[in-house]
């Protein structure tokens, strides 16, 4: 039902890291597990209207549509630059030794969710990606690339939650140093700022 060549590149898109996966990870990293889960959950429901439009074939309206991308474009940027401030103005205020934060878990599954959702690059990226792995003698394409995209969501879901424990898993080690800590948060703001920069200046 899966091509291997489908399942490798999937996996190697994945694998890369990107806006999902630095936020996957810092959550694991200063939060904990749970968190970190919570963010994968969200990150990987963040894609779910992303794919919905590319079967709908609505993406291709976002990318003839300069108006629609600009708009969902400086929208995403804008929130990854509050996400940057926000992790900035806590810098040193995180607590290690508390089971609970006051970040719940539905927070950082709607930042998450929000991630994705507003970066409109996903939508034209699935329209193009989606349809080489169609199988051209499917009975119904529709339904072949529902699969494909459950499939991806699938791998996306648990290559997050592996960045995310795997990030808690080090945790341990930065507990004690202070200056670690806000050295790590710092370079986590500072990549969400450039990455809504980046998103900010990409071309449609």
């Amino acid at each position: 039902m899966f091509s291997t060549e489908f399942l490798i590149t999937s996996l190697v898109v994945v694998l890369i890291p990107g806006t999902g996966v630095i936020y996957t990870i810092s959550n694991g990293l200063f939060l904990g597990w749970r968190a970190s889960i919570a963010a994968a959950f969200g990150c990987t429901a963040g894609i779910i209207p992303h794919l919905s439009a590319s079967i709908l074939g609505l993406s291709f309206i976002i990318h003839m549509s300069a108006l629609a991308f600009q708009v969902i474009k400086l929208a995403g940027a804008a929130y990854l630059l509050y996400l940057a401030w926000a992790m900035w103005r806590e810098t040193g205020s995180l607590k290690f030794d508390s089971p609970s934060t006051k970040i719940g878990l539905w927070q950082i599954v709607r930042r998450g969710f929000l991630i994705n959702i507003l970066n409109p690059k996903l939508s034209i990226f699935f329209l193009a990606f989606l349809p080489l792995f169609v199988n051209p003698n499917a009975s119904s394409p529709t339904l072949n690339m529902v699969l494909l995209s459950l499939m991806f969501m699938a791998m996306t879901l648990v290559v997050f939650i592996f960045y995310g424990i795997s990030a808690n898993g080090v945790r341990r080690y930065v507990v004690n140093s202070p200056r670690i800590i806000i050295c790590l948060q710092r370079t986590f703001a500072a990549t969400f700022a450039a990455l809504g920069i980046k998103l900010a200046m990409t071309d449609q």
